[in-house]
């Protein structure tokens, strides 16, 4: 690591400018190839550190939602309606991204992504209401507070947006931002954050494999690519900003998908930006559009969204499903014995390891057998029962109860034991890059063909798409196929 170059750039030129009115330092901005002064400033004020885990969301979710169910107040008559389409508002507003940080506030960009939504929330709950009480009386009636619900959260929109910029301008929320690139694109944004603290962030720095031009002031140049995690560290950063970067695309997919990468938000300048036209919610800093790449790993509304969903699966599934858990004991104990349950150490989120619980369809040789033995089709120590268990899956059926423990989720990568993960993560980069995410009972490797004997790589390709393209529908479908996999005997 370049200790010398961050110690001057990032570090100890903060010394020398202690004493200023400003609080900022001296570093460079390449424009046009030509060198010109740009202002860095520091790691911020107390306030901006105190403030720094603050979120978009954490602001605007419980005004949308209390703005949303206020008329229940007015319409008592009507407050179950009332709270069913305030949640499902929510819900539905963080399915949309309505809860992501924005760099440009505007509330006219975000109002036909607001009014659709909450339409489609009333739509749901008013069809619910017409049907339980048959009377387009009642209906009318909660329709109007509907409407009232859709002028309050309007303006909970307004007043959460005011406290932003308000916030921001006088940069009591403050984000680190680290550019990767240093360009003129790259420049023209770091000057722009500098000079407009309304866009939330602080320019911490360029990184980039080409450095600046020799004889030029290389204070805000942090280093190459490779360290991109310590000076995230190091420099209090939440934002990395992709532009003009000489850097290839492999590996920089590599290095945001790291732990500490993937805390922060990703923002993306488009190759051919002076002729992009942006599809959907349009974002820019300035006059220079960017794309938001979507958290590398589950966090905030989204990941609540899924556990709760886990949750609420795992529970109904283990009550309806208990009289086939009951026969599928029973056969087990029958063909092998005591030991009904077969639970072995597998890998999930962030490297952890936890106790998977199967029903037992093989007898080991001995234990260490079961640690490092790949399992095949056609095993000779698999009975008929646990034949036709491993064909329907029902052996994976107790893996409910890790769901409901917080170990595993519904849909997600699945877990592999410690001696293949770390031969699998020696044989394959990106393998690693799926333990982002709890690991699942069902994934969409699997319902895609693989699994048992199969590509370890795809493998891995399918679970780390599944990560950066998570929705509920995603979920949703996987476990459609997952379904039909079990019907026609899919399994190993």
């Amino acid at each position: 690591m370049r200790q010398g170059v961050l110690g001057a750039g990032a570090e100890g030129s903060r010394g020398t400018a202690a004493g200023s009115a400003d609080d900022t330092e001296q570093g460079l901005a390449l424009i046009d190839g030509t060198a010109a002064t740009a202002v860095i400033p520091r790691a911020g004020s107390p306030t901006a550190r105190r403030l720094r885990p603050m979120r978009a969301w954490m602001l605007a979710l419980p005004v949308d939602f209390l703005a949303a169910a206020a008329p229940a107040l007015w319409y008592p008559g009507y407050w179950r309606g009332i709270l069913s389409m305030a949640v499902l508002t929510v819900m539905i507003f963080a399915v949309g991204d309505l809860y992501e940080a924005r760099r440009h506030l505007s509330l006219l960009d975000e109002l036909p992504g607001l009014v659709g939504r909450l339409l489609a929330a009333s739509a749901v709950v008013a069809l619910a209401s017409a049907w339980r009480h048959d009377s387009m009386v009642h209906v009318g009636q909660f329709m109007r507070s509907v409407a009232i619900s859709g002028g309050l959260v309007f303006v909970g929109r307004l007043l959460t947006r005011h406290v932003v910029l308000v916030a921001r301008r006088r940069r009591w929320v403050s984000h680190g931002a680290i550019i990767v690139g240093c360009g003129p694109v790259a420049a023209e944004i770091a000057g722009i954050l500098q000079r407009y603290p309304q866009y939330g962030l602080r320019f911490a720095g360029f990184v980039d494999d080409r450095s600046p031009a020799t004889g030029h002031d290389h204070s805000s140049w942090l280093g190459n690519l490779d360290e991109l995690e310590e000076f995230i560290q190091q420099t209090e950063t939440d934002v990395v900003i992709v532009a003009d970067a000489t850097v290839e695309d492999d590996r920089l997919t590599e290095v945001v998908r790291r732990p500490v990468c993937t805390a922060c938000d990703l923002l993306v300048v488009p190759r051919l930006h002076h002729a992009q036209t942006q599809v959907g919610a349009a974002d820019h800093i300035g006059a220079i559009p960017i794309m938001r790449i979507r958290r590398l790993t589950l966090t905030g509304p989204r990941w609540v969204l899924k556990r709760t969903i886990d949750i609420l699966f795992a529970a109904a599934a283990l009550a309806a499903l208990s009289p086939l858990l009951l026969l599928c004991a029973i056969a087990v104990y029958l063909e092998g014995g005591r030991g009904i349950f077969f639970r072995q150490p597998r890998v999930g989120r962030f490297g952890r390891q936890f106790d998977l619980i199967k029903f037992r369809s093989m007898r080991p040789r001995h234990e260490a057998d079961s640690a490092t033995t790949w399992s095949v089709a056609n095993d000779p120590r698999v009975g008929p029962v646990g034949r036709f268990m491993r064909r329907t899956s029902l052996d994976e059926l107790p893996q409910l109860w890790n769901i409901l423990r917080g170990d595993m989720a519904l849909v997600g990568p699945r877990p592999e034991r410690p001696f293949f993960v770390r031969k699998f993560a020696a044989e394959n980069p990106h393998y690693m890059h799926r333990h982002r995410v709890p690991v699942g009972l069902t994934g969409l490797a699997q319902v895609s063909g693989l699994r048992g004997d199969t590509s370890i790589s795809d493998r891995a390709r399918f679970d780390n798409y599944y990560i950066e393209n998570w929705s509920p529908w995603l979920d949703f479908k996987v476990i459609v196929r997952t379904v039909a996999e079990v019907l026609r005997g899919g399994g190993r």
